[in-house]
């Protein structure tokens, strides 16, 4: 596996953060940290020539990568600052948690799918990203032996957040997830915890796959 690139990706890539710039996402550190990462290591083969394409991709597992431009607003969205340790349930093929580590202290990130985990960590490690670790487990559940976290960024659909990631997130912390049912268009949210409960703000609407409980048995 390699990251090098030629000429015409580095003009490829320069035109994509233009397009992102374009498309409202305003974050300098957020552009940066997108600008910085070799979004075709990240997908299948078949599909690099769409790498830097604003659409979603298929992945192992019947699992999907987020177009670029929700990638970066999820991103700003979560107001990530470089002492923070952020937590993602859905590694899928790892570009979010990679994007994350460079706006980051640490990055954990959780799978229920072994090969998915595997793969992105082997990403990570081509990269020299030290500061994410990927583990396998219930997303559901969080990751409480890394907990608290300052940030968590939810990228599979449920209809409420998961309790026990509220516990695991820090007294005003974020996080960022799509909310509503998984077979139907759902509302991206921006959710704070607060001493008195927690204030909620609409974002956009978006589709993702569902927040499924538990590990993958074989996969």
């Amino acid at each position: 596996m390699t990251t090098g690139e030629g000429d015409g990706e580095q003009a490829e890539r320069a035109a994509f953060i233009l397009r992102l710039r374009q498309r409202g996402i305003r974050d300098l550190a957020v552009l940066r940290a997108i600008e910085l990462v070799p979004r075709p290591l990240f997908v299948d083969p078949m599909m690099r020539r769409h790498a830097y394409d604003d659409v979603a991709l298929p992945i192992a597992c019947g699992q999907t990568m987020s177009q670029p431009s929700l990638v970066a607003a999820m991103t700003e969205a979560l107001g990530v600052t470089a002492d923070q340790t952020v937590l993602e349930v859905g590694t899928g093929s790892g570009y979010q948690a990679a994007v994350l580590s460079h706006l980051a202290a640490r990055v954990v990130t959780v799978d229920r799918y072994r090969s998915l985990v595997s793969e992105a960590q082997t990403r990570f490690e081509v990269l020299g990203l030290r500061n994410v670790t990927a583990y396998v487990g219930d997303g559901m559940n969080g990751m409480p032996a890394r907990a608290p976290f300052d940030r968590i960024l939810v990228t599979a659909a449920a209809t409420d957040i998961p309790a026990a990631l509220m516990d695991q997130l820090k007294l005003g912390g974020v996080i960022v997830a799509p909310l509503g049912a998984p077979e139907e268009v759902q509302t991206l949210v921006r959710i704070v915890k607060e001493q008195s409960g927690r204030s909620r703000t609409d974002l956009m609407k978006v589709r993702f796959v569902p927040l499924v409980p538990g590990a993958a048995a074989t996969l």
